[in-house]
């Protein structure tokens, strides 16, 4: 029997319907908002999106059940695209870090995300990073999108050649990440020949890159050389402002400049605090993005960094109805909420994971 879904009288629905590409420039400001919004679902899937009186009168909705969603702002499930689930715990088995694993997920998704990317972790062995990695894989049967990265701490002879291959036959990572190192163009062409995506780690200014068009080297020198240079290339830049927050010194992306300048830009926790809500904060406070940016950062442009636009990252339909409601009424009140959790309910791949029940007071 089908199962049909219908979230109706959202304040605010921000559908994030746009270019098929990573939103850049002003496409950062557009969030395809539908007053009184509603999403029908059908067997986890979006079918349709549009004001909730004509959703209402659909005869697909008809016997559908109805989640409420009046006063509130309804948006994409959070993409969280650079993630650390457990920390450098090199001497735990490999069960006891798939608890510590599942606590973090548990603690994302109580905060909205649906998608993830989840990093290996650096200062490990090659072993150390493996293990975590098949942590990882045990991961991917959860409701969720779930990405993994190979992240290398340091190039070693024979590194190249003896762990890449293993990490694409296990199947272990859908990307490889390393630093601006000596031999990154090295270890970042295996990693494509292999078919793997790749990603430069661009150290203190907290930045991520997954290389597009552009030949590795290229990307790899740029990087080192002058942040400013990704604008200009077929980039998506993942930035983590909660590293630069938690810091002994704040020093941050410069989302401003990178924005204003047509780069496309996403954000990440980039640590093992894997509330989204905060990086937004963050990033509003302290990089000068919009409530705007920061939400099309943390939905659609995330959604581009891992690879998963065609099925997450904005609600359309034929998309995974990933999305939570939070209870604001504007969303541009989103950043002003540092630490609280606004989430009311959280919904992946039509299963609502996440319903936060109201306070029962005693009858007087």
């Amino acid at each position: 029997m089908r199962k049909v879904t219908l979230i109706r009288g959202a304040r605010q629905l921000l559908t994030l319907r746009g270019p098929s590409g990573p939103r850049r420039g002003t496409d950062l400001e557009n969030l395809g908002i539908i007053q009184d919004g509603a999403v029908l679902i059908t067997d986890g899937l979006i079918v349709e999106v549009g004001p909730s009186r004509r959703l209402e009168n659909l005869a697909a909705a008809r016997g559908a059940e109805e989640i409420d969603a009046s006063g509130c702002v309804v948006m994409p499930g959070f993409v969280d695209s650079d993630i650390r689930l457990v920390r450098n715990q090199q001497e735990l088995t490999p069960r006891m870090l798939k608890t510590l694993a599942l606590h973090a997920v548990d603690e994302a998704v109580r905060c909205g995300t649906t998608a993830m990317e989840a990093k290996s972790g650096l200062g490990l062995t090659e072993a150390g990073a493996l293990k975590i990695l098949r942590v990882y894989a045990s991961l991917r049967e959860l409701p969720l999108t779930f990405v993994s990265t190979f992240l290398a701490g340091g190039v070693t002879p024979g590194f190249c050649e003896r762990w890449l291959p293993v990490v694409r036959r296990r199947k272990l990572a859908q990307f490889a990440e390393i630093g601006c190192e000596a031999e990154a163009g090295r270890f970042l062409t295996l990693a494509r020949e292999l078919g793997l995506g790749v990603k430069v780690g661009a150290g203190a200014i907290a930045m991520a890159v997954e290389i597009g068009a552009s030949s590795v080297d290229d990307v790899v020198q740029a990087t080192g050389r002058d942040a400013m240079l990704l604008a200009h290339s077929q980039t998506i830049a993942t930035l983590s402002p909660s590293v630069a927050f938690h810091g002994e010194e704040e020093r941050y992306a410069p989302a401003r400049l990178l924005i204003d300048n047509g780069a496309a830009v996403a954000l990440g926790t980039g640590l093992h605090q894997p509330n989204m809500q905060i990086p937004i904060a963050v990033a509003c406070r302290s990089m000068n993005m919009t409530a705007a940016e920061a939400i099309v950062a943390s939905t659609i442009n995330g959604a581009h960094a891992m690879g998963r636009a065609g099925s997450i990252g904005s609600i359309e339909a034929g998309k995974s109805a990933d999305l939570v409601i939070l209870g604001l009424p504007d969303y541009r009140e989103l950043p002003y909420h540092f630490g609280v959790n606004l989430v009311n309910l959280v919904m992946s791949q039509g299963a609502v994971l996440v319903e936060r029940s109201e306070v029962k007071w005693p009858a007087p």
